[in-house]
């Protein structure tokens, strides 16, 4: 079966591009496309969707306004952000207004396919260029005042070594407890708050303000 996606772009020369490219795969069918976010909207519904590449800088409506209407009439979508160089304010706006993942325009197409594949299938997929970017560009950590998923102190304090790309040995170093205390925190991290990957936890601290990029 393939998985249909709708590319929703302003530049029409990169979403016939796409579109072309995905087109190509055996297994992916790209059922529609949407200038801006008002135009995707609009026609929201009338096809059968796996997956939805969107993206941010549009007219007429922009990638966040798009998503949160989107998923709020659909909670179930899946929908991936087409990100630029030097838009990682607005990631956490993405974040919150639902997406499961993050491509840059640039990437190689057969990353475009392993996405939409990863998000198709229920995950989340953070290209390693943003993840990257994300964690070297961290300006702050914040005191969350509310806690949904009731991470211990210690747990938090681990969170936020990940997301700032420390390994479980070098945590282990930074806080003087042993490197098994470390892995049973990050087991209990990716438990509670339903994450697979390191990825999947960086959304959430970004999603819950805990740090912020």
């Amino acid at each position: 079966m393939k998985t249909k996606v709708i590319i929703v772009d302003d530049h029409k020369l990169f979403r016939n591009g796409l579109s072309l490219l995905l087109n190509s795969f055996n297994d992916i069918e790209v059922v529609d496309e949407a200038s801006n976010g008002k135009e995707f909207i609009e026609n929201l519904g009338k096809n059968d969707v796996d997956v939805i590449l969107m993206d941010i800088d549009m007219p007429e409506m922009n990638g966040i306004d798009a998503t949160k209407i989107a998923i709020d009439k659909y909670p179930e979508l899946k929908i991936i952000t087409l990100s630029m160089y030097g838009e990682g304010e607005y990631y956490y706006k993405m974040i919150n207004a639902g997406v499961k993942g993050f491509l840059l325009k640039n990437s190689d197409i057969n990353e475009v396919k392993k996405a939409i594949k990863v998000v198709a299938d229920g995950s989340t997929y953070f290209s390693e260029e943003i993840l990257y970017n994300i964690v070297k560009n961290i300006r702050s950590i914040n005191v969350i005042e509310s806690n949904p998923d009731d991470l211990s102190k210690r747990e938090i304090e681990i969170l936020v070594q990940i997301c700032k790309g420390l390994s479980n040995k070098e945590i282990a170093e930074l806080l003087n407890i042993s490197k098994r205390t470390v892995d049973k925190h990050r087991e209990n991290l990716l438990s509670k708050t339903h994450s697979k990957n390191t990825a999947n936890l960086v959304m959430y601290a970004i999603k819950n303000k805990i740090i912020k990029v």
